[in-house]
C-alpha cells in the first residue's frame, strides 16, 4: 500500500515530514510521496527521513493552476522534480507570494464580518510555515465562531463565501512545463474537483496530455468505486500513468487518515514502478527502499 499525496507542515498539514514518515511506516504504507501545495521546503527532511526508516519517498509538489469559467479547481501534482531548479524556484516563489497577498485579503475580510480575529491567531497555527486557509479556519474554531473546519470553509472560507480571495495561479501550461523542466513527472490531482462531466473530462485530459501531463490520479480518499473505475478508464484509454492518495493532511482534515482516507482506501503497490521507471533509476530526488 502506498500514499502519494500527503501534506505536511511547510504547507497546510499539520505534521512535519519526518512525522509523516514515522506515521506512515506504523500504518504499513511501503512508499510515500510529499506533495505540498506551493512550496518544496520539506523535501530534504523527508527523504533523509525516508532513508532512515527505510521508506520508499518521492520528492512532490502540488500546484494550483488557472482555469477557466465553469471549471473547479485545477491542481498538478509533480513528482521527482528538483527543488533547486531555477524555473520551480521562481514560479514558486511568485505563488507563494500570492498567496501572502491573499491571506491578508482573507483576513481582512473575516474581520469586516465581524469575525474578529489576531494575526498572531492565525500565524500560531502555521508555525514557522505558509499560512493557508485551513490555519484560518483553526483560529475561527478557537474563537468558537464555527465548530469544525468543515463549517469554517462552508460559510466563509470557501470559493464563492464571504471571506474568500482568489489568488495567482500559473496556468495550466506553465505548471506541468515547470514540472516537466525540472526532471519530474506532472499528474493531475483529483480531477473531478476540475470537472464532473465525463466526456468534458476526457477532452480536458487529452489537451493536458498535449502538454505533458503523464498521469491522473485515479485512487483518492473522496472518490465513490463509480469514480474510480471511471479514471482508471481514463488512464488505460489516453495511456497515462495511475497514481493514487489520500490527500492527508492531519489535523485540518482530521477524517482523512494517512493511506486509508476514510477507512476503504488502498492504492495498489502496482502504481509505484511505473511512476519510478518513467522518473529514471537515477533520479536523486527518488528513495528507493529495499522494502518494497
Amino acid at each position: 500500500m502506498i500514499d502519494l499525496h500527503v501534506h505536511s507542515t511547510y504547507s497546510d498539514g499539520s505534521e512535519t515530514p519526518e512525522e509523516l514518515v514515522t506515521r506512515g511506516r506504523r500504518a504499513g504504507l511501503t512508499a510515500m510521496a510529499l506533495t505540498d501545495h506551493d512550496t518544496m521546503g520539506g523535501t530534504e527532511a523527508f527523504l533523509e527521513a525516508c532513508r532512515q526508516q527505510a521508506m520508499t519517498g518521492i520528492a512532490g509538489v502540488e500546484i494550483s493552476a488557472a482555469v477557466e469559467e465553469g471549471h473547479g479547481g485545477l491542481h498538478l501534482l509533480g513528482y521527482g522534480l528538483t527543488p533547486g531548479n531555477a524555473g520551480v524556484k521562481d514560479r514558486l516563489e511568485s505563488v507563494l507570494t500570492g498567496r501572502a497577498r491573499r491571506n491578508g485579503q482573507i483576513f481582512e475580510k473575516l474581520n469586516g464580518l465581524g469575525l474578529k480575529l489576531e494575526w498572531a491567531e492565525v500565524q500560531a497555527y502555521a508555525g514557522s510555515d505558509m499560512i493557508g486557509r485551513p490555519h484560518f479556519a483553526q483560529a475561527l474554531i478557537a474563537r468558537e465562531y464555527v465548530s469544525s473546519v468543515r463549517e469554517a470553509f462552508d460559510r466563509y472560507l470557501a470559493k464563492g463565501r464571504p471571506a474568500y480571495e482568489e489568488r495567482y495561479r500559473l496556468s495550466p501550461e506553465a505548471c506541468i512545463r515547470t514540472i516537466r523542466e525540472a526532471g519530474g513527472v506532472a499528474v493531475i490531482a483529483h480531477p473531478f474537483s476540475w470537472e464532473t462531466d465525463d466526456v468534458k473530462l476526457e477532452a480536458g485530459l487529452r489537451e493536458l496530455k498535449a502538454l505533458g501531463l503523464a498521469g491522473i490520479e485515479a485512487v483518492y480518499s473522496e472518490y465513490n468505486p463509480e469514480q474510480t473505475v471511471t479514471l482508471l478508464r481514463l488512464a488505460k484509454k489516453l495511456e497515462l500513468l495511475k497514481t493514487g492518495g489520500s490527500d492527508y493532511h492531519g489535523k485540518a482534515k482530521p477524517d482523512i487518515a494517512l493511506g486509508r482516507g476514510f477507512g476503504s482506501l488502498c492504492v495498489p503497490d502496482d502504481y509505484l514502478q511505473p511512476l519510478l521507471r518513467a522518473l529514471g533509476d537515477d533520479n536523486p530526488w527518488v528513495v528507493v527502499s529495499e522494502r518494497r
